[in-house]
């Protein structure tokens, strides 16, 4: 879940909502992507940079993508996830959400912007404000596209990723923000998938799920290869 603060309702456009039912099963292969790779800016969640979010953004680069993956954590890492929030609530959400947003400058302006919970917060903020984005994926959290505009930025595709059952998603307002996403964006997925564990794509936690994490990484190249 992201942190809790004012949740105001994102504008509602007329494109249908769609969900997809996440599926359980692993990647055979490697897909082969024909045109240009990615650039993406990959920011970890409350737990910091673990080696989990190191090995997913090692598979986005086996798939020929470009991978910035910043430390907004200064080379701390958690054992929990409530640990990982204290710290992050001790320095500060404005100010990890303003490191994040910094990480940026020098990089060219097409960059896919990829958050980890967490990390959804400055994915989200450069997806929607900084000219340029090519896509956006949310995976474990989600916030009303209201906190960084008034409407979802035109031509930008978004995936969200979380657990049907996943309490701090589902309960903690991100499911909503994201089925207002799916109404404001012309390109817009949301993939839940069963199960009730958070940081499910880490596969050095205990939450890992690695058919639904598989998947979940299946989708995200399925996006970047098309950008």
């Amino acid at each position: 879940m992201l942190p809790a603060g004012p949740r105001r309702a994102a504008p509602v456009g007329s494109f249908p909502a769609t969900k997809n039912n996440g599926q359980q099963r692993r990647i055979e292969h490697t897909t082969k992507w024909s045109h240009p790779m990615a650039e993406v800016l990959l920011f970890h969640h409350a737990q910091g940079l673990t080696t989990g979010v190191r090995d997913f953004a090692r598979a986005l680069e086996a798939a020929g993508h470009v991978v910035h993956l910043p430390d907004l954590y200064d080379g701390n890492v958690f054992g929990t996830l409530d640990e990982g929030m204290v710290y992050a609530r001790g320095v500060g959400f404005d100010v990890l959400l303003e490191k994040g947003r910094l990480e940026a400058d020098g990089l060219p302006d097409a960059l896919a912007y990829v958050g980890f919970s967490l990390g959804v917060m400055p994915a989200q903020l450069l997806a929607q404000t900084r000219p340029g984005a090519t896509a956006a994926i949310f995976l474990h959290g989600c916030l009303p596209v209201a906190e960084f505009g008034d409407a979802w930025p035109d031509g930008v595709p978004v995936q969200i990723h979380g657990m049907d059952a996943d309490e701090w998603f589902v309960d903690g307002g991100d499911l909503e923000a994201a089925e207002e996403i799916l109404l404001s964006a012309s390109d817009a997925e949301l993939f839940l998938y069963p199960g009730s564990d958070h940081l499910f794509t880490d596969n050095s936690l205990p939450a890992f799920d690695a058919d639904a994490s598989a998947l979940a990484l299946e989708r995200v190249l399925g996006l970047l290869g098309r950008v």
